[in-house]
């Protein structure tokens, strides 16, 4: 297996403005993706996601770093970081948004996982969470972008 790269495609019917809006403003992203989500849609803008267990309770945060902001083309940035202070190796995120006929294409990139530096069993445990997390959370993005545009 390889493990160096997760993408995943999916088409919505919603120009490439309004995916944009969805995949990096946080009031946004926190309707498809984490339980909250607080950083400036700015590049090198720090910030951060955070996920709740609903049993427990208990909260997850993750730190981020804006790195791109093209709108409405591209949107990107870096998670997971090897340092607690947002330096290090860190997986890249990037949405790419290509006009398709009435609609968008969303390609979504995640590189990074080899320069981490895991062991073996750990990286192909972290690869498979995220491939298994954006096989989740792709289609709740789809489905949030259709329920926004059929909004009136």
């Amino acid at each position: 297996m390889e493990q160096g790269t997760i993408e995943r495609d999916i088409h919505v019917n919603a120009s490439p403005e309004v995916v944009f809006e969805v995949v990096s403003q946080p009031e946004h992203m926190r309707e498809w993706w984490p339980d909250d989500a607080r950083f400036e849609s700015i590049a090198g803008a720090p910030g951060e996601l955070v996920w709740r267990d609903g049993d427990t309770g208990e909260t997850k945060t993750v730190a981020l770093a804006v790195v791109e902001v093209d709108p409405p083309k591209r949107f990107s940035f870096r998670w997971c970081f090897t340092e607690p202070d947002r330096s290090g190796q860190a997986l890249l995120v990037t949405f790419d948004l290509v006009p398709s006929g009435v609609g968008t294409l969303i390609r979504m990139t995640e590189t990074g996982f080899r320069e981490l530096g895991w062991e073996v069993a750990v990286l192909e445990e972290q690869y498979r969470d995220h491939e298994n997390g954006w096989d989740h959370y792709m289609p709740r993005l789809g489905a949030y972008v259709a329920r926004l545009v059929a909004t009136p």
